[in-house]
């Protein structure tokens, strides 16, 4: 294998007031990024239990593709839009795809 897909989890706590704001700005932005030829997959997960807490769970192609993702007028609008929203500052880790191999993706 000669690359592995770059898998990035992102935590996100929102204010109260402004997690439908939030959800809606996400989904525009996750609908665009599905788009990139970069990107194999943009998921949006909020917690059952605290629904001012999300993941985003982003899967990308290249060690380029995330750098080039931060660069789509879609991200910078939806990094715009949603930084006051926010309750705490965002927090990123960052995983190796071990499986499914990487053309299931």
């Amino acid at each position: 294998m000669s690359h592995s897909l770059l898998v990035v989890h992102v935590q996100v706590h929102v204010k109260q007031e402004h997690v439908d704001a939030f959800h809606q700005a996400t989904l525009a932005n996750a609908r665009e990024s599905v788009k990139e030829p970069g990107i194999a997959r943009f998921d949006v997960l909020q917690d059952a239990e605290d629904p001012t807490r999300f993941v985003l769970v982003e899967a990308y192609r290249t060690p380029q593709a995330p750098a080039a993702h931060k660069e789509t007028a879609h991200y910078l609008t939806w990094r715009d839009t949603v930084a006051p929203m926010m309750a705490e500052p965002r927090t990123s880790r960052k995983f190796v795809n071990r499986f499914p191999e990487d053309a299931g993706w």
